[in-house]
């Protein structure tokens, strides 16, 4: 590759000092405060104006003296240090006015007093539903404008007129309809923000917002498009309809969690979002068509700014989409000039512009993902194109190869520091996923823009681009299922520069074809090596075994083995990643019956992690329907795939293979607790191979004593129970007794703010001779069946 590294020499790095220090700076004035960006600025002003000085002198003298040799290279490197100079006194100055106005004392104080305020606001963004905690509701997470505050003090309303960005946190439903550029009022408390970014406070609303003025047209127009995509989306399958949305402008509303789980495993997740890439697939579209139409140049080129500027409509006008906007323009014209010299000093002029503009993109991961993928693409893409054709691999092989393995190197530091893994199947599955892109993108903005006009010709373009989402469904799905397809690495700063560190000397070495043929080589070794020990370790499941309780964070999911490939699961727990990963780790590929004990978020938000990829043949519940969200999203995805639900009481009775159920609990329906919904869950006695487990759901004490009152002692005696609730403080002691458990799970959250388990719980089985496990200590537990009897095996947490 030397030609690329001789061909990289050329380009034209003048202004990339600049972008870099202005970028740098700004970041260091969000983190460090407007008092650090004062000092900054003010000495970079005085160095630059020094250095300048110098160099413009020695250029005269220079000149005058006749010097040749030397003179223009010291002069040269003057000014670029004195550009970089520059760039740290924008990046700084900018960033310190608003750091500045961000941290006002009168803001930063009601923030720190927690004070209870009502706000009017102006949203930026739409809002993003972000997953509630186990039993809570999911939380909309809203970015505003803050223009006035009232709140109570000093025996009056005092008022406050600002203009500083915060984040809005609410749980009210009516957030989703609301729109950017819309003038709410709510109600909520106020407290400090993270840092890092320019919101001068969190809003918690605990109100509904209320609208005081309609958005601006063009959100109207956007919001309309926006609503006849998913309406136009809505009849076809949940995973493709989910995506489609999403791939053409961002809107993951009634995206899968479990497609999303999957897109982030193997780094997908950018097709999620608007980014350069959807620009200038829309862009290069009118192009092509342009072209094919026989337009001029200033037509073809008027049409593309047309169709981007409605594109940006369609998307949401928001910062983000602005900066994707560019960054997508400014590919498409490296890729149609081929002119890479010339693009790169506007990607950095750009990078400058947006940072002066809004310092807050400084420290925004989607914007160093957006700068560092369009620099790869202009920097790296055409020399390994190049590179690989002088190799003898086809043109348009080339380019196919280059541009994701380009992009993942240069993204792979920073996801690397957000995510703490290494994707090994991120540059494949991207490969992969190119020829479904764009069809799917240019569809679905055909089916946008022709939902108000004709909804049948909207639902005919989506019913198409339903199949190029249904391929980048399937590439994330097995892409995500691929043993040893992530290795962990260190999250933060130290991680992203510790991998690109790596990733540079591995690029600077592999110069040498030595190099390459050795990194080739221990790559291909490491990856084929690790395949045989994940697949082929006989450590889990451990033979024998009867139950597992999975460590999915704090919720329940419970498994019992049928036959080899098959197992009844009962609860999903509340993440569809952490449910799906315990299945497949024992090999699941089919679940005759799923048992749902009742529908807290702990135990169902999960429940597509278990139809993923598995035939579910049906699904029980209680007849206790509360509450209605869980319930609802239970319906929803086994509607969506064809699997009957009914409900079951006690009483009610399965057998498949070496497991029998039957329903326990509750006795009857019971009212008027602290939580109906826990003391309405089905409790179950199962039997397998022998071996009797008691599964207790969230049972609190009112349905443990019930059982007891009808049943007696007898039915409740097992080997294996399952704590009910994770092992929290509200149990019946008598109804532990009559259990007599001789091993006890405990399904719990690290660190989770309930205080489960209750220690005195634990200890009350411990005394009665129980050996107790718990998943945030040991990870998956396994109760297993030995030729010395009953025996318990724990995965280890994090393994």
């Amino acid at each position: 590759m030397n030609g690329g590294a001789g061909a990289l020499g050329r380009l034209d790095l003048r202004l990339a000092g600049l972008a870099a220090a202005a970028w740098l700076a700004a970041l260091t004035v969000l983190h460090a405060g407007a008092a650090t960006g004062v000092v900054l600025s003010a000495v970079a002003a005085v160095l630059a104006t020094a250095l300048g000085v110098a160099t413009a002198l020695g250029v005269v003298v220079w000149r005058r003296a006749g010097v040749v040799a030397g003179g223009p290279v010291v002069t040269a490197a003057g000014w670029a240090v004195v550009g970089v100079l520059l760039g740290v006194v924008c990046g700084a100055t900018s960033a310190t006015a608003r750091v500045a106005v961000r941290d006002a004392a009168e803001t930063a104080r009601l923030a720190r007093d927690r004070t209870a305020v009502r706000a009017e606001l102006v949203v930026r963004d739409d809002p993003r539903a972000v997953r509630g905690s186990a039993g809570r509701p999911a939380v909309f997470a809203v970015p505003a404008v803050l223009r006035r505050l009232a709140w109570s003090g000093a025996g009056s309303t005092q008022v406050l007129v600002v203009d500083v960005r915060v984040l809005v946190l609410g749980s009210d439903p009516a957030w989703r309809a609301v729109l950017p550029g819309q003038r709410v009022a709510v109600a909520g408390r106020l407290t400090p923000a993270r840092g890092g970014d320019l919101a001068a406070a969190v809003l918690s609303a605990s109100a509904t917002p209320q609208l005081l003025a309609p958005p601006p047209w063009h959100q109207r127009a956007a919001g309309s498009l926006r609503a006849g995509l998913r309406r136009a989306c809505a009849p076809l399958p949940d995973e493709p309809g989910g995506l489609l949305p999403g791939l053409v402008v961002g809107d993951t509303s009634r995206l899968d969690p479990t497609v999303g789980d999957d897109f982030r495993a193997t780094g997908l997740t950018h097709l999620t979002a608007v980014s350069g890439a959807n620009c200038a697939i829309v862009m290069g579209a009118v192009l092509l068509l342009a072209r094919w139409c026989r337009s001029g140049p200033r037509l073809a080129a008027v049409t593309s700014l047309l169709a981007l500027a409605g594109f940006v409509v369609l998307a949401r006008p928001s910062p983000s989409v602005l900066r994707a906007a560019v960054m997508g323009a400014l590919a498409l014209v490296a890729l149609a000039s081929a002119r890479p010299r010339a693009a790169l000093p506007a990607l950095c002029a750009a990078v400058t512009v947006l940072v002066v503009v809004d310092p807050g993109l400084a420290g925004d991961a989607g914007f160093a993902l957006s700068v560092l993928a369009t620099g790869a693409l202009l920097l790296l893409a055409p020399y390994w194109r190049d590179a690989l054709r002088r190799r003898g691999v086809p043109p348009g092989l080339a380019e196919a190869l280059a541009v994701p393995a380009a992009a993942q190197a240069a993204c792979a530091p920073v996801i690397a520091g957000l995510s703490g893994t290494v994707s090994l199947v991120a540059v494949p599955a991207n490969l992969l996923a190119v020829p479904a892109v764009a069809p799917a993108t240019v569809l679905g903005v055909g089916a946008a823009v022709l939902s108000p006009v004709s909804p049948a010709a909207a639902g005919a373009a989506a019913w198409l681009g339903q199949w190029p989402a249904w391929w980048l469904v399937l590439v994330a799905r097995h892409g995500a299922h691929t043993p040893a397809g992530a290795l962990p690495w260190r999250s933060g700063t130290v991680g992203a520069l510790l991998l690109a560190g790596v990733l540079a000397a591995t690029l600077l070495a592999g110069r040498r074809r030595a190099v390459r043929v050795l990194v080739a080589v221990a790559a291909a070794a490491a990856v084929v090596g690790a395949l045989p020990v994940r697949m082929l370790a006989g450590g889990w499941p451990p033979p024998g075994w009867l139950v597992v309780a999975c460590a999915v964070g704090q919720g329940d999911a419970v498994v019992l083995p049928v036959t080899a490939g098959q197992a009844v699961v009962v609860d999903a727990g509340p993440d569809p990643a952490a449910t799906d990963a315990c299945l497949r780790r024992l090999g699941v590929t089919a679940v005759p019956l799923l048992v749902v004990s009742h529908f807290h978020a702990d135990h169902v938000d999960g429940v597509g992690g278990v139809f993923r990829g598995r035939r579910v043949a049906a699904v029980v519940t209680p007849a206790w329907s509360e509450p209605e969200a869980g319930r609802a999203l239970v319906r929803r995805s086994a509607a969506g795939r064809g699997v009957p639900v009914g409900e079951v009481g006690a009483g009610w009775a399965y057998e498949a293979g070496q497991v029998r159920l039957t329903v326990l609990g509750p006795p009857g329906r019971i009212t008027g607790t602290r939580s109906d919904a826990n003391n309405n869950s089905l409790v179950m006695r199962a039997t397998v191979r022998g071996v009797d487990i008691l599964l207790a759901g969230d049972a609190e004490g009112e349905e443990q004593a019930g059982m007891l009152a009808a049943y007696g002692a007898g039915p409740l005696a097992v080997d294996v129970l399952k704590v009910a609730h994770h092992g929290s403080a509200y149990q019946d002691p008598e109804f532990l007794a009559a259990a007599a458990p001789r091993v006890a799970l405990v399904s719990v959250g690290a660190d989770n703010r309930y205080g489960h388990p209750n220690p005195a719980v634990l200890d009350l089985l411990r005394r009665d001779g129980a050996r107790v496990l718990r998943t945030d200590l040991q990870g998956d537990l396994a109760a297993v069946l030995t030729r010395e009897g009953l025996a318990v095996v724990a995965r280890g947490p994090g393994t």
